[in-house]
């Protein structure tokens, strides 16, 4: 058994003969304990976004203000960066989050749930490699890891660790 750190660049995809990439950050905040089990959600999530910092955060339902973050990993920086922006999470017009806000370039945002007065979501920014909107097939991989993460929020019941 190695005591390394375990390198997730070597996972990805690359043309034959292209040169290793860089080690970059990687920083891994409130993930103490269970809520570790985030960590390769959230690491998926933004690989397929081609993002930088993936987020599980929640706001109070009716605040307009910045997110609170609950597990972040952040592979632009350590330590992770903790600041959240208020316009990350957008309403429709009739109050309600849509289930993923894909921002292009600046992320995405995926609406995961509600609990007690929480607003819950998957926040993906950073990065800026994407010059497009998602494909389809993307869309939905990143659907399914978000669903994993809301049943780690919901159905292990850390969405209620929050005081």
């Amino acid at each position: 058994m190695s005591d390394g750190i375990i390198d997730l660049t070597q996972y990805l995809p690359r043309d034959p003969g292209e040169p290793d990439p860089q080690r970059g950050a990687f920083a891994l905040w409130g993930a103490e304990g269970e809520r570790s089990r985030f960590a390769l959600p959230l690491w998926r999530t933004i690989y397929l976004a081609q993002g930088e910092r993936g987020v599980i955060a929640w706001r109070v339902l009716e605040d307009t203000g910045p997110p609170t973050p609950f597990v972040i990993l952040d592979l632009g920086s350590d330590p992770a960066r903790l600041e959240m922006r208020g316009d990350t999470l957008p309403f429709a017009e009739d109050g309600e989050p849509p289930t993923l806000h894909d921002r292009g370039a600046d992320g995405l945002s995926v609406f995961l749930g509600v609990r007690d007065d929480r607003m819950w979501h998957l926040i993906v920014d950073g990065g800026g490699q994407r010059t497009g909107l998602l494909r389809p097939k993307t869309r939905e991989d990143i659907l399914f890891l978000a669903g994993e993460c809301a049943g780690l929020l919901f159905l292990r019941d850390f969405a209620d660790e929050v005081q």
